[in-house]
């Protein structure tokens, strides 16, 4: 059955979501969640779309669950030589941006990497001995009710689905249920700080901070999230034009799913968008 979260009783105005109608995109759905449930959402539900690089989210959450499993551990050998699990997931093992190709050593730079999360699901497969597909349906899909999402290419940027899967993740990251909230703290918290990098699609920064797996809002300018959001807030963006985060001090996670690609609309709109939706939560 597809997801279906509780009702959250947190007020709201949901009239602030409606900006999204002029996103321009042809389908799309925005949904807000805190530890109770679904707070709002508006757009499309069940329509299936490309998740783009949000997908690596789900990649790093189903690697956490077999490092807390034991099924392998941050500081084994993985990627490159000299890297880690804990270097991949960070985008800090020096391979490229879309190929094994490396172009750095480990832990010097923050080079945000496509081939580094491939490479991290790899390694949780061999250390699993089962296809990764087969381990991100059992430990991560099915325990949630995500039906409709599927990894249906490369662990970096595969996966689709629908709003509700996205939600029932969201939800997921705020109120953990399949990792100790105090495991998952640490892993959304800078691992190597200080690295500088460039962010796709906004530059330069320095430092760019990211945990296992997620990319941390920081002090980063210009940025997609918000300006009200705190610097604890992680979370991922596609470019399909789909994106996620958890305010932990906000205790509050959006979500948006489009089918209009990332591009200076995006840039434009989500940071307001992310602002309006923090001040209408309340504190």
């Amino acid at each position: 059955m597809p997801a279906s979260l509780p009702r959250s009783p947190r007020s709201f105005d949901r009239d602030v979501l409606a900006a999204a109608d002029a996103w321009g995109a042809g389908r799309w759905g925005v949904g807000v969640v805190d530890p109770d449930g679904l707070v709002a959402e508006r757009g499309t539900r069940d329509v299936r779309l490309p998740w783009a690089s949000v997908t690596k989210l789900v990649t790093a959450y189903a690697t956490l669950i077999g490092v807390h499993r034991g099924v392998l551990a941050l500081d084994d050998a993985a990627g490159p030589p000299g890297s880690t699990v804990r270097h991949l997931l960070a985008h800090a093992s020096g391979l490229a941006f879309d190929d094994p190709m490396v172009v750095s050593a480990p832990e010097r730079t923050r080079v945000y990497s496509n081939a580094g999360f491939d490479a991290v699901a790899a390694a949780v497969e061999k250390a699993a001995r089962e296809p990764f597909g087969v381990l991100i349906r059992a430990w991560v899909l099915d325990p949630l009710g995500m039906a409709g999402a599927t990894l249906e290419g490369k662990p970096s940027q595969g996966m689709t689905g629908t709003l509700r899967d996205l939600e029932a993740f969201a939800f997921e990251l705020v109120a953990p249920s399949l990792l100790p909230a105090p495991f998952l703290a640490a892993a959304t918290s800078v691992a190597f700080p200080g690295l500088r990098g460039v962010l796709p699609g906004f530059g330069r920064m320095d430092p760019l901070d990211w945990s296992l797996g997620f990319e941390l809002r920081a002090a980063k300018a210009p940025h997609w999230m918000g300006t009200r959001n705190s610097p604890r807030t992680f979370g991922q963006f596609g470019g399909s034009g789909t994106f996620l985060w958890v305010d932990p001090d906000a205790r509050l996670g959006l979500v948006a799913l489009t089918d209009r690609p990332f591009g200076e609309w995006a840039r434009r709109a989500w940071p307001a968008f992310a602002d309006a939706v923090l001040a209408a939560a309340g504190p």
